[in-house]
C-alpha cells in the first residue's frame, strides 16, 4: 500500500462530499467501511450509498467489523488505547484480504477526520509497520450541521467557546472562562447534570440527514422534551448520533 486517505464524509447527506472527496474516492484502488453490528448498519448502508453515487455500483469495497471497547480495562485512556489497537488489525486484515491491487486505500470518515474521531491515531499505529503516505480529506462536521440547521452561529461576539463531550460534562460541570459549549458524544444526555437556570440548547440527531430532528429553548423546558424525543428516535432507528450547544443566557 502506497497511500491511506481518510475521507471526511459529512454527516450522511451525500451532497455534503466535496469535490475534493469525490476525486479522492474515485482514485482508490479499495475502500474500507466499517460494520458497527445491525443496530448500527444503517451507517454503513449511507456509505455504501455515497461510494455508488459517486464511485459506481462497483466499486471495490472492503468492510470490516468495528471491535468493542473492553470494559475489563479500568482505565478510560488505556480502554480507548486497546480498541485503537484492535481496529487497526481489523484495517490491516481488510485490507490483506482484498482480491486485488490495493496500493491506494480509501477510509470514509463520518464528519471529519480532525473531530472527536479516532482515524487519525489508527491509521498512526499502521503507518509505523506499512509506510504508506497518509491523506486527510476534510469533511463538513456535526457541529456545523448543527449550527446551519438552527441558523446560529457557534460563539457570541468576540468570544471563545469550547468543544467538549458528554464524558467531560458530566465530570467538571459547565468549563470555566467560556459562555458557550458544544457537546459531542454524550450517550446520557449530561445537560440533565447542569443548574438548567440561564442555559439556552441547541439540539440536533442526524443532522444533515432525511432524519434530522432538531430542538431549541431555555433547557428547563426543552430538556425534557429532547430526552422524549431522543428516546424515541432511537428505538425507531435503532440507533442514534446527536449534538447539542449550550449557551449561558447574558
Amino acid at each position: 500500500m502506497d497511500e491511506l486517505t481518510l475521507i471526511g464524509l459529512g454527516t450522511g447527506n451525500p451532497e455534503h462530499l466535496t469535490l475534493q472527496a469525490i476525486g479522492a474516492l474515485k482514485h482508490c484502488d479499495l475502500i474500507l467501511i466499517p460494520h458497527k453490528g445491525e443496530e448500527k448498519r444503517q451507517l454503513a448502508e449511507v456509505r455504501e450509498a455515497i461510494v455508488a453515487t459517486h464511485v459506481g455500483a462497483t466499486a471495490p469495497i472492503s468492510f470490516f467489523s468495528m471491535p468493542v471497547r473492553d470494559p475489563a480495562i479500568a482505565s478510560y485512556r488505556k480502554r480507548v488505547e486497546a480498541w485503537h489497537d484492535a481496529i487497526a488489525e481489523r484495517w490491516r486484515e481488510a485490507i490483506a484480504g482484498h482480491d486485488g491491487p490495493a496500493r491506494r486505500v480509501g477510509l470514509l470518515v463520518w464528519g471529519d477526520p480532525s473531530l472527536y474521531d479516532s482515524s487519525l491515531r489508527v491509521a498512526e499505529r499502521l503507518r509505523s509497520s506499512l509506510g504508506f503516505r497518509l491523506t486527510v480529506i476534510p469533511g463538513i462536521t456535526a457541529l456545523q450541521g448543527l449550527t446551519a440547521a438552527h441558523a446560529i452561529p457557534l460563539n457570541a461576539i468576540g468570544e471563545p467557546f469550547t468543544v467538549t463531550t458528554g464524558r467531560r460534562l458530566r465530570e467538571g460541570g459547565f468549563p470555566a472562562g467560556v459562555d458557550t459549549i458544544a457537546v459531542m458524544l454524550d450517550g446520557e444526555c449530561s445537560f440533565q447534570t447542569l443548574d438548567p437556570a440561564d442555559l439556552t440548547i441547541w439540539w440536533g440527531a442526524y443532522v444533515g440527514m432525511a432524519e434530522e430532528i432538531t430542538l431549541a429553548g431555555p433547557l428547563a423546558d426543552v430538556g425534557p422534551r429532547i430526552l422524549e424525543t431522543r428516546a424515541a428516535a432511537r428505538a425507531r432507528h435503532g440507533w442514534i448520533m446527536d449534538i447539542y450547544i449550550l449557551r449561558r443566557r447574558s
